[in-house]
């Protein structure tokens, strides 16, 4: 080898050794290449349409032997409509071949939609939108060569050619799947496979999610939303165990909101990033990490006090927000702060006492002694009484009354979780299984592969699947439907504040619960409801926890418990 080779590698590694900031940020996502698994629409002159379902390698090829043809006569625009088989978050790969005359780049139209329907869609048609990510663009295509384009999230693809008199050959046209390559840890199954999928699809969706940072949505809304973070952060501990992206989440709102500011400008969401700190403290017990949060915890916790009034109601400003639904309700929202702010101060509390913090305990527990000498109405509000349930404003007994009435009517797929779980606080488990079955579970008969920012079951009667064109006299389940900041296809298809039920599958079915910081302790107690049986298991610092319950004959239930020696076990 030539002297200039080896002065050109010397130079190269005293580069990357000395100057590693100019080498660029390691990305922890990895890239996976997916072809569509159908073709679901097509339109105009389309020929060999079965080659881009074939795996392909990415690459062009002079032999042409193997393309898909889309062909334009005159004006006429040869389309088609591509189907991945589950939602996505990445962009898309083009592979194309030879056509003549040579050498003239082609130009396409590319749409991405989270329904069938949307990628049909024009910009405005139902709330279509290029809101946070571009999902309708045109580009150009090489003659024989590839193009990487897109960012956002789909499972479907239509594809346009817009040159008059012009032929396009592809030979790929592949999903470029972008997530965090990590292992499923926990894990939940049961006699009833409905349930499976849906802990599998609440699981799935957090994965999603779970992108340089934590976001809510992979189309819209793909930013850090601390209080969308809680069920999500609640899925991440029960599927995946410790993850890098939930800290990183955790400072970015806290750098980008200098105090007095609400994150996100919210207040409830800066009582969920309280609230959020203690739970990743119990899962994983890092004091370090929670040292670094004292001194915005502690300015917090006044600046929540100082919004309470002497006779102990809150009177929280920014904007008063508890889930999209109740947004229209002002004696609910106001009930959920009540709620909140206990919440968010009995944790601080806590917080501080594993700190060593004395003034601001005292500071939390004496505001906290003020608000619930305050007792608001809940009135009908699921998310009020599910919220006064779990900070003992109220019996959970009454507030299951409310929650209980019409079963999953007037759920919401974000404070459903807290629905859940004030219905498991009452005792009423068979009651929150019925519901998950029925709310969530219609998500998956509609063909939903994620969770949704929204869903109500008003929008059931007479709605066509996501994963169909919609057939005629059959409502757009995705373009006719949602409300607020959500209207038709602005609707995200994949929300991590969604997945509330595996987490509260986990928790309660199997009934595992983290009594103890870092998991040293944990309590079993398992509520089967009408399943015969459930098994799963649970990550933990110290290695997976499994475990197995069995309904016996005579209703008992018999366990099957196997965790690492570090963790004591406790079975109620």
């Amino acid at each position: 080898m030539s002297k200039l080779f080896y002065s050109a590698l010397s130079f190269l590694v005293l580069f990357v050794v000395e100057q590693p900031l100019a080498v660029g940020q390691r990305s922890e996502l990895t890239r996976e290449f997916i072809a569509p698994v159908r073709v679901l629409w097509q339109s105009g002159n389309i020929a060999n349409t079965e080659q881009l379902l074939k795996p392909g390698n990415g690459q062009a090829d002079l032999t042409n032997a193997s393309i898909c043809v889309l062909k334009n006569e005159g004006e006429t625009t040869s389309s088609i409509l591509l189907d991945y088989g589950r939602e996505l978050q990445g962009g898309l790969e083009i592979v194309t071949g030879m056509w003549s005359p040579g050498n003239t780049p082609r130009n396409i139209r590319v749409r991405f939609g989270e329904s069938a329907s949307e990628a049909m869609a024009e910009i405005g048609e139902k709330g279509a939108t290029n809101d946070h990510a571009i999902r309708d663009f045109q580009l150009q295509l090489p003659w024989l060569g590839r193009a990487q384009v897109g960012e956002s999230g789909f499972r479907f693809v239509r594809i346009d050619l817009l040159d008059a008199d012009a032929e396009l050959h592809l030979k790929e046209v592949r999903a470029i799947f972008t997530y965090r390559d990590i292992p499923y840890l926990g894990s939940f199954h049961s006699s009833d496979e409905r349930l499976n999928k849906i802990w599998q699809t609440g699981a799935y969706t957090v994965h999603l999610n779970m992108q340089e940072y934590l976001w809510d949505g992979i189309k819209r809304d793909r930013l850090v939303w601390v209080g969308d973070l809680h069920p999500e952060v609640s899925t991440v501990n029960t599927v995946f165990g410790y993850n890098e992206v939930v800290p990183k989440s955790l400072d970015l709102a806290r750098d980008v909101t200098p105090l007095p500011g609400w994150m996100s400008g919210i207040s409830t969401y800066s009582m969920w990033w309280i609230i959020l700190h203690y739970d990743w403290y119990m899962h994983h017990a890092d004091l370090a990490y929670l040292k670094e949060q004292q001194p915005y915890l502690s300015a917090l916790v006044k600046q929540i006090v100082s919004k309470i009034g002497p006779d102990g109601k809150e009177m929280m400003d920014g904007n008063r927000f508890l889930d999209w639904p109740s947004s229209e309700d002002p004696a609910a929202i106001h009930a959920g702060l009540q709620a909140m702010s206990i919440w968010s101060l009995t944790t601080a509390a806590k917080l501080a006492v594993i700190l060593n913090d004395r003034e601001t305990q005292q500071t939390a527990e004496e505001a906290v002694s003020r608000l619930k000498q305050y007792l608001p109405n809940m009135g009908q509000s699921k998310q009020a009484a599910a919220l006064m349930a779990l900070t003992d404003l109220a019996p959970a007994s009454e507030a299951n009354t409310v929650l209980s009435a019409g079963g999953a009517k007037n759920f919401s797929t974000f404070y459903g979780y807290y629905m859940l779980q004030a219905m498991a606080k009452a005792g009423n488990h068979q009651g929150a299984l019925d519901v998950i079955r029925n709310y969530w579970g219609a998500m998956l008969d509609l063909g939903a592969t994620t969770f949704w920012e929204d869903f109500n079951l008003d929008w059931l009667p007479n709605a066509g699947r996501i994963d169909e064109l919609v057939p005629a006299g059959k409502k757009d389940i995705h373009g006719d439907y949602g409300d607020y900041c959500y209207v038709g296809f602005r609707h995200s298809f994949c929300h991590g504040w969604a997945s509330g039920p595996t987490s509260w599958l986990t928790e309660h079915v199997l009934g595992i619960r983290v009594t103890a910081p870092g998991c040293k302790e944990i309590t079993i107690t398992p509520h089967l409801g009408d399943l015969e049986y459930a098994e799963g298991t649970f990550p933990t610092p110290y290695g997976v926890l499994k475990v197995k319950h069995t309904k016996q004959p005579n209703g008992q239930i018999k366990s099957e418990i196997d965790g690492p020696k570090e963790v004591k076990i406790i079975r109620n």
